[in-house]
């Protein structure tokens, strides 16, 4: 039941018999302790000190440059902004558990949550610096340096956190969890077979595997209570911090007196119902109205998060329209004298919900008439001249900003495609559809991969899912400003452009 495997976790662990080697079994747990709250407190203390530090340097700096030296006002005006951002910061990162070992582990990009926490405590220093009436306390050039350079000093430092973190959790480290393992021996091999200790952030110091239960259900029965109080009797030994249970979900009844048995000890119990849920990082258990559920996916922008996205859509896509007019004018007379035909091209597509709509685009093809759709070639002779330099540019996109205004799209988004590619796709591709959870965009993280133009393989396809899945999991409005701003300045939103 318990065996020595894998061989490399058993060696350290110390034989029973002496008060000398339960003292060392129990030693790490109390290193561990330390080291996990050393983690977080040096990660909050590199926060501190990059705003601080920040804060200062630039108060001093124009300082000098403007009164020769440094007078206690500014030290104390200084001091003041640095504190509140700080505040700000720590507060957030503590209450929603930035600092901690495993969100430190975690894959899911830093800089963008941090990013999204500096631009809101500078909304917080300007709502509490209104409401108590000093704002003219702040040097405006202060301000302004601190938020330019504020950002990536913070963003370095998170970085840097992360680098030392990830480095320092390996599995013989105490900063990591010591887990303990029990289920049945094809279930531990094929936990051992797909997970790396290393890779997930923890350290397995025991491993309790039970016997398959007999076809009597009595001698069963007493089987598994044998199994579970020799089970039990090593996790007391071992003190891990948790014990995972790796029985099958399909058998109920033995995933219960597993529940029952290691309730008894002091460690956090978790289940492990199999790879399925693997694809979800951020399950959690979540309550609606009185009914629980193991929750594997939220709506894929919350209410508030759908209002800021609408409210930036709507405010950039009407001054992008009166700023491009004259733009918008020439190009119509230029596709008038180019070839006989509308300005504008319409087509119904799939956007939210997968609710048609008509999207408009520049004409850049030669109008015929009932004609079948076929997606644009490299090449494609029915591409007319003006058309090709509308469509290496991505100007043939612009009039899309009438399908933003009036709701129907986003300014990024998942790109939406003609209804013959969506039907086809749609059953060939896993998840293709939802990318109709959120508004199709002018733009989006696909193209600025280069991933746009033809689609000749169901592999083409795949990979601008992929994107476009990414960037639903990953909203926020910092991650739109830069599709954005890669659309306009990167080569790759350029490729493939036919």
């Amino acid at each position: 039941m318990f065996q020595d495997r894998p061989p490399q976790i058993y060696r350290a662990l110390p034989s029973p018999g002496t008060r000398r080697n339960v003292w060392a079994a129990l030693m790490p747990r109390r290193r561990r302790a330390l080291a996990r709250l050393g983690v977080p407190l040096t990660a909050a203390c590199i926060d501190l000190a990059v705003i601080v530090g920040t804060t200062l340097l630039l108060e001093y700096v124009y300082a000098y440059a403007t009164e020769a030296g440094v007078p206690a006002s500014s030290q104390l005006r200084a001091w003041r902004l640095a504190g509140l951002l700080a505040l700000v910061v720590l507060s957030v990162n503590v209450l929603r558990g930035s600092y901690t070992i495993e969100t430190l582990l975690d894959r899911r990009p830093h800089l963008q949550r941090t990013a999204s926490l500096w631009l809101a405590a500078w909304g917080a220093v300007l709502v509490v610096s209104f409401v108590t009436k000093t704002t003219t306390d702040f040097s405006r050039a202060v301000a302004a340096g601190t938020v330019l350079l504020g950002l990536p000093a913070l963003m370095a430092g998170r970085a840097l956190t992360v680098w030392l973190v990830r480095r320092l959790a390996r599995p013989g480290s105490h900063s990591v969890a010591r887990v303990h393992l029990v289920g049945y021996e094809e279930d531990v091999a094929r936990f051992y077979a797909g997970n790396r200790a290393d890779a997930l952030g923890l350290r397995v110091i025991g491993t309790s595997y039970l016997r398959r239960p007999d076809a009597d259900l009595a001698a069963r029965q007493a089987q598994m209570d044998e199994d579970l109080e020799l089970a039990v009797s090593v996790v007391r030994f071992l003190r891990p911090d948790d014990v995972f249970i790796l029985v099958p979900w399909s058998e109920p009844g033995e995933v219960e007196r597993c529940i029952d048995a290691f309730l008894r000890v002091p460690a956090a119990l978790h289940l492990r119902p199999g790879t399925v849920l693997d694809r979800f990082p951020d399950m959690q258990v979540a309550r609606v109205g009185r009914l629980s559920g193991i929750n594997i996916g939220r709506r894929p922008l919350n209410l508030a998060e759908v209002a800021l996205k609408r409210a930036f859509d709507l405010a950039v896509s009407l001054i992008a329209l009166a700023l491009l007019a004259p733009l918008l004018a020439a190009v119509a007379v230029l596709i008038k004298l180019d070839s006989p035909g509308p300005v504008l091209f319409r087509q119904k597509r799939y956007g939210f919900n997968q609710q048609p709509f008509w999207v408009f685009k520049f004409r850049s093809m030669r109008a015929e008439a009932d004609a079948p759709f076929r997606q644009a070639t490299r090449n494609d002779a029915r591409v007319t001249r003006v058309g090709a330099f509308l469509r290496r540019s991505n100007l043939d996109e612009l009039p899309q900003l009438l399908n933003v205004v009036k709701g129907e799209m986003s300014l990024v988004g998942p790109r939406p495609h003609a209804l013959a590619h969506d039907r086809s796709f749609e059953r060939r591709i896993a998840l293709y559809a939802r990318r109709h959870n959120v508004r199709p965009g002018i733009t989006g993280w696909a193209q600025v991969n280069g991933l746009r133009g033809e689609t000749l393989t169901d592999a083409d396809m795949e990979a601008r899912v992929a994107h476009d899945l990414h960037y639903i999991d990953n909203w926020s409005l910092w991650f739109d400003l830069q599709i954005i701003l890669r659309t306009v300045v990167s080569r790759q939103a350029y490729d493939n452009a036919f």
